[in-house]
């Protein structure tokens, strides 16, 4: 089983239309629901690839993760101890009652335990919801967390261990996963047990300065990586300098892509770049050729997941 994990430095670098790009070609271009790849898109915090892939839920969960406090106020004594203690502003005082601000409240438990009446209850929180659904390309897990919360990194490891689980029912030999953007615990819960990662990168000072950080994540982890250039006509010195960067390291650069309003019409009509005629479909054809190659060495190589 590979885990190919696609990635960016940084948002809005054309991740997630390369990613499903990907998952249409990995899938062999099925109209129905495959069984030899799994999909999972692990942006949990901002996640669109369901806006290409349009899936079916077939099974929905709350996602639970840390507690919430709740005041009672039939056994609430005003005493305002509570608010005294909160460090986070959350206890509110509101015509002559106290409440949390569930925006504020970090879960701290300090209250609930400190409370001289007993009036503050700690029930677990729900912080969104995660989806096992079917899409015309196979399987895919995905998620949302609610506005505001946290432990996105404990819901991107619960989404891998699902399409783990995917993989093996339906004997899939590929997952190939939609990253968080960045370098945070989010990102680095999406290469956990990564076979290879492919990185999109824009033709940028900043898009390079991006790049070389969640390069170097990877090679912390010694996960190989290999590169997209997104938009690599609009600035050929830094394409350039991309490029060089990567023999440096000996990383491959499966694809440059040309800036293309295709991109864009894709997107509105809801299709993968690779299900229009847009010339970037051959390019993306061509890089998945690439990937699959060096997943499948990377993978002989890897002890497998447990």
């Amino acid at each position: 089983m590979r885990e190919i994990v696609v990635i960016s430095g940084k948002g809005g670098t054309g991740k997630t239309s390369v990613c499903a790009a990907l998952a249409h070609l990995a899938s062999g271009g099925m109209t129905d629901a495959g069984k030899n790849i799994v999909i999972c898109d692990l942006d949990v915090d901002a996640p669109d690839l369901h806006l290409l892939l349009s899936p079916a839920p077939r099974r929905r969960e709350a996602f639970i993760s840390g507690n919430e406090a709740e005041i009672s106020p039939e056994v609430c004594i005003r005493c305002g101890k509570c608010a005294g203690l909160c460090k986070f502003g959350a206890v509110l005082h509101e015509e002559d009652a106290f409440v949390i601000d569930p925006m504020r409240c970090e879960g701290c438990g300090v209250c609930f335990r400190l409370c001289p009446a007993g009036a503050i209850a700690f029930p677990e929180r729900e912080c969104g919801e995660w989806y096992i659904s079917d899409t015309r390309f196979g399987v895919m897990a995905h998620a949302l967390l609610n506005p505001g919360q946290e432990n996105s990194g404990r819901l991107v490891s619960l989404l891998k261990q699902q399409a783990r689980e995917l993989a093996r029912e339906n004997g899939a030999e590929t997952i190939l996963c939609d990253g968080s953007p960045g370098v945070g615990c989010p990102v680095i819960s999406s290469l956990s047990g990564a076979t290879l990662a492919v990185a999109v990168v824009e033709p940028t000072p900043s898009g390079v300065h991006d790049f070389e950080r969640v390069a170097a994540l990877c090679d912390h982890f010694r996960i190989p990586v290999t590169l997209i250039i997104n938009k690599a006509d609009l600035n050929p010195a830094e394409t350039a300098r991309i490029r060089a960067l990567a023999g440096e390291k000996g990383r491959t650069v499966a694809a440059e892509l040309p800036f293309s309003p295709d991109v864009t019409r894709a997107m509105i009509a809801g299709k993968a770049l690779t299900e229009t005629d847009s010339p970037l479909a051959g390019l993306l054809a061509g890089a998945w050729k690439t990937i699959d190659g060096l997943a499948a060495q990377a993978a002989s190589h890897k002890t497998p997941n447990l």
